[in-house]
């Protein structure tokens, strides 16, 4: 009887613990407190749809209540849960600080749960928080950058995931953006006569993106550079590509143009 009297009262200390660990984190924070009582002290699952019930109405007080899952529980499959919830609450704000503390707690998961079936959904929001504060072409484009690295790591890490085949489009999406801001700085330099930067510029894209939209301008104007440079020689397979390659382009018309005045400008030389 006294060996199960001293356990009566040890498992009693425990949630009486925990209660209370949890008592005082709402205090620290500032918050108005709530009792918890010691059944859902001492239960990993009461705890978490607590923090779900707060959610949405004090999201600062339900990160309170999944910690405490996290920090009683670690091993916990609500644990897990909680980890992403708090990640996914910072995520919903938007703003650029909670997007930064958004990816810290998806790192952290991936980092504490690497072989959870959730991590390719936690590695793709990481870079959706990099993708959704991304500027527009013509500004500066150091958060696509990041997105795009960081989707590949979906696609690489988790090839058969549903996050996979998400990641692949919004790829697609960063290196049109990019290709994009890389055409308009390279046209800028074309406008302005600087060609001999114009031409590296057009060419980089040509490596870096082989599946922009727009590639019917990239090598008209990459051709044209040249050509206003007076290197007509090296022109010629970008125009002539130009014209068998997008013959409905705006831009064919005015290629043919320039192969043609190539041509009469060396009439001794065939076509």
């Amino acid at each position: 009887m006294r060996v199960d009297t001293s356990q009566k009262k040890e498992k009693l200390m425990v949630v009486f613990g925990l209660a209370l660990s949890l008592l005082l984190l709402l205090i620290s924070c500032g918050k108005k407190t709530t009792e918890i009582s010691p059944d859902i002290a001492s239960s990993d699952e009461a705890l978490f749809k607590l923090g779900q019930q707060y959610l949405k109405k004090d999201p600062e007080k339900a990160r309170l209540y999944f910690r405490q899952v996290i920090d009683s529980f670690p091993k916990s499959f609500y644990a897990q849960r909680a980890k992403l919830a708090i990640a996914d609450s910072y995520f919903t704000k938007g703003d650029e600080g909670s997007m930064i503390l958004a990816a810290a707690e998806y790192r952290e998961f991936i980092s504490l749960y690497p072989y959870s079936p959730s991590a390719s959904y936690a590695q793709f929001k990481i870079a959706m928080t990099y993708f959704l504060k991304a500027l527009k072409p013509g500004r500066d484009q150091t958060k696509t950058w990041q997105a795009l690295a960081e989707f590949k790591k979906v696609v690489a890490l988790y090839p058969a995931s549903e996050e996979a085949k998400e990641a692949q489009k919004r790829i697609q999406e960063c290196e049109e953006r990019l290709a994009e801001h890389n055409f308009t700085i390279a046209y800028f330099y074309y406008k302005t006569s600087a060609f001999k930067a114009s031409t590296t510029r057009f060419q980089e894209i040509l490596t870096t993106f082989p599946n922009y939209s727009r590639l019917d301008k990239v090598y008209f104007y990459l051709a044209d550079s040249y050509y206003k440079w007076g290197k007509k020689e090296e022109s010629l397979p970008y125009f002539t590509k130009v014209v068998s390659d997008y013959p409905r382009s705006p831009l064919a018309k005015k290629a043919q143009e320039r192969l043609r005045e190539i041509s009469l400008a060396n009439p001794t030389k065939k076509s």
